[in-house]
């Protein structure tokens, strides 16, 4: 085996925080689908595949290194999302925990000296960075914009959808 026990165990507690990241994206995600901000909610949708993928990744990555993958039971996602402005709020804060939960992990693995689980979380710290700035940005649009501007952060979105899609 090639991943310790104590890291197998964290990594999969990660698939769980990954899976519910996913989960709460969605319900985002359907809040803006039925305020009609449809770029709004296609961003988070998309917000929530790409959780789902990471959480396959550590999935795979724990059966890869020859640990035993335990999905823990999914934290229910919030729905009383109520504006965009506690939308935004509530990914950026997502996005530090989870942050937070990464560089545990890689402290982990910096105690146990798994050079292999070192540099496969270097890929999530470094995608953290884009999730936390694309949150953070997305905070701030949305509250220049106010509550009555919303249809500008959709043509926001719409713009950078297109940006990232080239």
């Amino acid at each position: 085996m090639m991943i310790s026990e104590k890291l197998s165990a964290a990594m999969s507690a990660q698939v769980g925080r990954e899976f519910a990241a996913s989960n709460q994206y969605v319900a985002i995600a359907t809040y803006f689908e039925r305020e009609s901000l449809e770029k709004l909610a296609e961003f988070f949708y998309r917000q929530a595949e790409e959780e789902n993928e990471h959480a396959m990744k550590f999935v795979h990555y724990v059966t890869e290194a020859g640990g035993m993958a335990m999905i823990p039971t999914i934290e229910a996602p919030r729905h009383d999302i109520g504006s965009a402005e506690n939308a935004a709020k509530l990914s950026l804060d997502w996005e530090n925990e989870v942050t937070r939960q990464i560089t545990a992990l890689m402290d982990q693995a910096v105690k146990e000296t798994d050079y292999l689980a070192q540099d496969f979380l270097r890929w999530f710290i470094n995608e953290q960075l884009e999730e936390v700035t694309t949150m953070e940005t997305l905070l701030k649009v949305i509250q220049r914009a106010g509550p009555n501007g919303l249809l500008l952060v959709e043509s926001y979105v719409a713009g950078r959808g297109a940006a990232h899609e080239e």
